[in-house]
């Protein structure tokens, strides 16, 4: 059976149902679709329209979803159901490929504003490292007929990412609406996702990481500013990615709801608050020992400890740093809760190169900690 939608209006008793109106053209949904596409039933971002193929096919929208996921949307028009179903599964059989440095140059070309940017204004996050890891394939109709919804099903039913979904138009007097239902639920799994071939993560350069510093009760910034060193703890969560940084990184440092703070290389493996060393000039002093504002333990006096509660400190090498006040951000920026990870973003590298005045070549320091 063809999938059919009704309204019906409310009068007092009797209900009055509308009348179904014709869409002046499927342009017009595409253009609706592509200034709301949230039409759809989640937050999305077209990030391209009329977007070619290399084989000279033009694919109606490429849209994203928060997950970094791309969505094919392709409208049925006048065509034939085998015709659209093979028109979005050539599409989706191009688009599975695209590595991320394609995903943003076609981004790039079709937004006003940055890639990075445009993702975090529609989904209040940045971008996350990996995209497009599973494709979903919409046919976007005003109508669907049997045949649609048999072939559409078929294809689900063994794996094959693609739904449909069908607008109908309705007016009621001097207002219009749209009404929107989807062939199969949204959220219904539609089977393994494809192999894939290509990396969807974006090139590590092999020497730069992020460090996340969480402020607190148990540790300062203006510490680690004064006597050089990054540090996390109270839990195995919190530390274990931090003791992964290697001798020899380069690391920007961020602090949560402020902004990226220091650049710096580190000077040694991460240790125990109380084993740690940090370095003034050529000597090197137990950080135990320095008059610090914060404990950096994470229990009560006279209590016993936790097995995972240490604090583990990384000594660094300040390039710049400056004070939380002074911290930078730019919408669209990486950043994420982990401790420490490989930063990958080439967005927020070229932005903090560019900041605090580094680049490859040279790395001097132009700033260091005054009282």
């Amino acid at each position: 059976m063809p999938v059919e939608m009704g309204m019906w209006r409310i009068d007092g008793d009797s209900p009055r149902r509308l009348a179904r109106g014709v869409l002046p053209s499927e342009a017009a949904l595409e253009d609706f679709l592509e200034r709301d596409p949230s039409l759809l039933g989640e937050p999305l971002l077209v990030i391209g329209r009329q977007v070619r193929t290399p084989f000279g096919k033009m694919i109606d929208l490429l849209t994203m979803d928060g997950e970094g996921n791309l969505r094919v949307l392709e409208l049925k028009r006048d065509r034939t159901p085998r015709e659209v179903v093979a028109q979005v599964l050539d599409y989706g059989s191009w688009v599975t490929g695209l590595d991320r440095d394609r995903i943003i140059e076609i981004a790039n070309n079709h937004l006003d504003t940055p890639f990075e940017e445009a993702f975090a204004e529609v989904f209040g996050a940045p971008a996350p490292d990996e995209l497009n890891t599973e494709l979903q394939l919409t046919i976007v109709a005003t109508e669907l007929d049997d045949s649609s919804e048999r072939i559409v099903g078929y294809l689900r039913d063994f794996g094959v990412p693609i739904n449909a979904v069908f607008f109908s138009y309705m007016e009621d007097d001097d207002r219009r609406y749209l009404a929107r239902s989807w062939l199969a639920a949204t959220n219904q799994s539609a089977g393994p996702a494809p192999t894939r071939k290509h990396s969807k993560k974006a090139d590590w350069n092999g020497r730069d990481w992020f460090v996340t510093f969480g402020e607190g009760p148990h540790r300062a910034w203006e510490d680690a500013r004064r006597y050089g060193f990054v540090s996390a703890g109270g839990g195995e969560w919190y530390s274990r990615s931090l003791r992964r940084l290697p001798e020899g990184a380069r690391i920007f440092v961020h602090i949560p709801k402020h902004g990226y703070v220091a650049v710096g290389e580190t000077l040694g493996e991460a240790k125990p608050f109380d084993e740690a060393l940090v370095r003034s000039g050529e000597q090197w002093t137990r950080l135990a020992d320095c008059d610090l504002s914060a404990p950096y333990e994470h229990h009560e006096p006279g209590e016993e400890p936790e097995e995972d509660d240490t604090e583990y400190v990384v000594p660094v090498r300040w390039i710049v740093n400056v004070p939380r006040s002074e911290a930078y951000w730019v919408k669209g920026m990486f950043a994420n809760q982990n401790s420490a990870g490989k930063l990958r973003q080439q967005f927020t590298l070229e932005r903090l190169t560019a900041h605090f005045g580094v680049n490859d070549e040279s790395d001097e320091p132009r700033m260091t900690y005054s009282p």
